[in-house]
């Protein structure tokens, strides 16, 4: 029986979840894939850290760089994160004649081109299943299941915390801080949630589907990113009233022009089938010329789900399986990404107003000016001071032209505060 001896990077959430599936399924894994899987040694950063799963004591190191490059281990999992010092570990291991198993997903995002040819140069194979979606095969679907397809469009949620907050929003009529903290007790959110809330993280994995579904490489630099902090309750009751709801959607779209890539709060009709994905759960609609629309749905996130993707890589990896379609990282060119939107849109605009007359006149004649024509209105007798909220659903129109009106009438005086902007998906 084939054997594949394993360093292993890493001993928090994701890899306890490894190490715990790896060893409770280990004849499973023999009689599925005639594979033995055999860890040889566990870096971590402090070897005395209270754990909740048991290991052999001459398993564990502190020399991360030495497990990296340990002649007696054919591949790495890196499950440390972030950018230093996975980076370097990864380029290590790859120069060493490993093989590496990660779920680094901004690594990748950032660093992708240059792992990936280190791995060429050396004649070597990086597996990334894990690094999006959790424990749902969106890579593996992407590379193989889908290679005879053109993908045109790429709609995901792919946030678990975000997606949670949103959720206790709008089904428990809570605002932002409120569900934020929820999060947080409930072990969806860290106790520094920026990556989650601001949109990056969903960005990292964006750029990594992005760059798959349109086999060019497309960098996390040159995404727009804009998180959920500014989405306030009224907004989700408001865009109830006109049949949506929000969601933070990652959104990648074929265009003539190049690749239209972008992470924002975005309104959904209430029958959009990413309207339905609900609480930590992921949810990624691929549309291709041939299967028309996919859609994925699972655990996004949690160590046991991860940990399932990093094993599905880890049986590719023994059984000699190769890239079923061209690395995208590797290619010379470079994706034309635009930020913005190049397709007229419709769009969720609130403004807070003082209330005296002649205040909608206003408003609407810079609309107007701006070729933004509404389709939908609320104005509601609800004052804070002497304030109340104007709510329009637009028509169809270029984002150039919505943000041009929308700076022009932040410098009406009858407007109070910074007005909300929401992008429609129809």
């Amino acid at each position: 029986m084939k054997q594949i001896k394993i360093g292993l990077l890493g001993l928090g959430q994701i890899g306890s979840g490894v190490y715990q599936l790896l060893t409770r399924k280990k004849s499973l894994l023999q009689k599925k894939a005639g594979v033995s899987f055999e860890i040889q040694k566990i870096a971590v950063k402090n070897p005395r850290k209270s754990r909740k799963i048991s290991v052999r004591r001459d398993l564990i190191t502190t020399e991360s760089f030495k497990v990296a490059r340990n002649g007696n281990v054919d591949c790495v999992v890196e499950l440390v994160g972030g950018i230093r010092p996975a980076k370097d570990l990864i380029l290590q291991a790859l120069r060493s004649g490993k093989d590496v198993v990660t779920a680094n997903k901004a690594l990748l995002a950032e660093h992708g081109k240059e792992i990936f040819r280190t791995a060429a140069q050396k004649g070597r194979r990086v597996f990334f299943e894990a690094s999006v979606g959790g424990g749902i095969p969106v890579i593996k679907a992407l590379r193989e299941g889908l290679i005879g397809n053109e993908i045109q469009s790429v709609l995901a949620i792919i946030n678990g915390t975000t997606n949670y907050i949103l959720t206790r929003m709008t089904q428990d009529r809570l605002d932002f801080k409120q569900a934020l903290a929820l999060a947080q007790s409930e072990g969806y959110a860290e106790r520094d949630p920026r990556l989650d809330i601001d949109g990056i993280d969903s960005g990292h994995k964006l750029a990594i589907l992005a760059s798959l579904a349109f086999d060019q490489p497309v960098s996390f630099r040159d995404l727009s990113c804009e998180g959920i902090s500014r989405i306030e309750h009224r907004d989700i009751e408001f865009a109830g009233e006109f049949g949506y709801v929000v969601k933070l959607l990652a959104l990648a779209k074929k265009v003539p022009a190049g690749i239209e890539a972008r992470v924002q709060p975005t309104l959904l009709a209430k029958d959009h089938i990413l309207a339905k994905v609900d609480g930590a759960y992921n949810a990624i609609l691929f549309r291709g010329d041939e299967v028309g629309e996919m859609l994925l749905y699972g655990k996004g996130a949690g160590s046991r789900p991860t940990a399932s993707a990093v094993v599905s890589d880890l049986v590719d990896l023994a059984l000699d399986r190769e890239d079923k379609k061209k690395n995208p990282w590797l290619s010379k060119g470079k994706a034309r990404v635009r930020r913005g939107s190049s397709l007229p849109s419709r769009y969720y605009l609130r403004f807070s107003v003082i209330d005296k007359p002649g205040v909608l006149a206003k408003i609407s004649g810079v609309l107007g000016r701006h070729r933004v024509s509404i389709s939908g209105m609320i104005q509601t007798e609800r004052k804070v001071g002497n304030v109340v909220p104007l709510i329009m659903i637009t028509h169809h129109a270029g984002e150039s032209a919505v943000r041009a009106a929308q700076q022009e009438i932040n410098r009406l005086r009858v407007i109070s505060g910074k007005p909300q902007v929401i992008r429609i998906e129809d």
